[in-house]
């Protein structure tokens, strides 16, 4: 029944296994004995599911999957075996049956709240507690084949989003109307329905329409822009500002399939483009061109970052280059997967070296204050001698 109602593939066992098994390594390179899993994003990663309960594994044994709801999916969703419970207090009692033990205990710090991890070592009566959360990002880092072939399918709903853009915006619309539109039609083609962010606070839209002045208004988030909302309760994404001709809206969208992210911008102009946006146009399309070009494994990061920020200083541009003022970001690209701010970080402040198999999302833009911002955003995967594109979607300036 479930299988008829759902567009996504479950996770292959031997793809669980694998993960579980490396996972173990960097276990024992740490000193950890027992992991305890049970952000959802991480028990999908190595159960295949999300419902309520939590995984053990321990460093030397077999796995073990506790659910205390809801059984029936979990047993559709993962190839493993599990054990209900009432409560997560069994844990410990059906732990101490199979004589299963550990003074170490690794737990996902970035994500867990103090209380929750408190319970927990007072659940498992375990007073040495670590952190695994890097050892857990740097597993997700290399995609799979099968992961990538995740990402590929949430691009084409990406790819169809930004396509079908042109017949959706209109002068006069505002933000939120072509919002509902494109967000509907993301849907109809299989949208999981939202995006997950790793951290507190971490919140975000799969779809921003931005235009004009609230291209340019920073928000909390850590990204280069945000859009005003029409809330200050949420503030960002899609409002009620009117669409005017001259001025690029961009479309930020975030696909998503089967818990698989991709996120990509176009710019699109009503009329002709306003003279003050076409240089940074030009830039920030030679900056995609040349890195597709360069960028393969073995390239350090940095020395991407590097290589596009010097033609944001040849063209005079650096002023407005991924925000501006206090609002500035320091990446230019960000890793994807299950999350929207995976590994790798495409910034000037840390080294990191290409591997074949990241995939990360690509974002030179330009903003201007008060008068709005232009930019272009593509998915790389990359592979031994190139990037390979994520989606078919040209990058091209859309006019409508």
């Amino acid at each position: 029944m479930l299988r008829n109602l759902s567009v996504g593939e479950l996770t292959p066992k031997e793809e669980l296994e694998k993960r579980i098994f490396n996972l173990k390594k960097k276990m024992e390179e740490k000193g950890v004995e027992l992991s305890l899993i049970i952000q959802n994003v991480d028990l999908f990663y190595f159960a295949g599911t999300v419902q309520k309960g939590a995984l053990i594994i321990p460093v030397d044994g077999e796995p073990l999957l506790f659910v205390e709801r809801n059984a029936d999916r979990v047993r559709y969703e993962t190839p493993f075996d599990f054990i209900p419970i009432k409560r997560e207090k069994d844990i410990r009692d059906i732990l101490n049956e199979r004589g299963i033990k550990g003074k170490t205990l690794g737990m996902e710090f970035d994500v867990v709240p103090v209380a929750l991890y408190e319970r927990w070592r007072d659940i498992l009566k375990i007073d040495n507690v670590i952190d695994i959360s890097n050892e857990i990002k740097d597993l997700r880092l290399i995609k799979s084949p099968f992961e990538v072939e995740q990402i590929k399918k949430s691009g084409e709903v990406t790819s169809h989003v930004l396509k079908k853009a042109k017949d959706v915006i209109r002068e006069g619309m505002t933000e939120l109307e072509i919002d509902a539109i494109l967000g509907a039609e993301g849907r109809k083609k299989g949208h999981q329905g939202f995006l997950r962010m790793r951290g507190l606070n971490q919140e975000m839209m799969n779809i921003y329409i931005t235009h004009e002045h609230s291209c340019t208004i920073p928000s909390s988030g850590d990204v280069p822009i945000a859009g005003v909302g029409i809330t200050h309760a949420i503030a960002q994404g899609a409002s009620m500002n009117i669409i005017k001709r001259n001025i690029p809206v961009l479309l930020d969208y975030g696909g998503g399939y089967n818990g698989y992210i991709t996120d990509e911008t176009r710019a699109y102009v009503i009329g002709s483009l306003d003279e003050m946006f076409r240089k940074p146009y030009e830039v920030a399309r030679e900056i995609v061109e040349t890195t597709m070009v360069f960028a393969r494994e073995g390239i350090n990061g940095k020395e991407v970052y590097e290589r596009a920020h010097s033609l944001v200083k040849k063209a005079g541009l650096d002023d407005h280059f991924m925000g501006h003022g206090r609002g500035k970001v320091g990446f230019i690209g960000h890793g994807l997967g299950l999350e929207i701010n995976e590994l790798p970080v495409i910034t000037p402040r840390h080294s990191i070296i290409l591997k074949e198999g990241m995939v990360f999302a690509f974002e030179p833009k330009f903003i201007f204050p008060g008068r709005g911002a232009i930019g272009i955003e593509v998915d790389f995967i990359v592979r031994k001698d190139c990037l390979e594109r994520v989606t078919d979607a040209p990058i091209d300036l859309v006019f409508i």
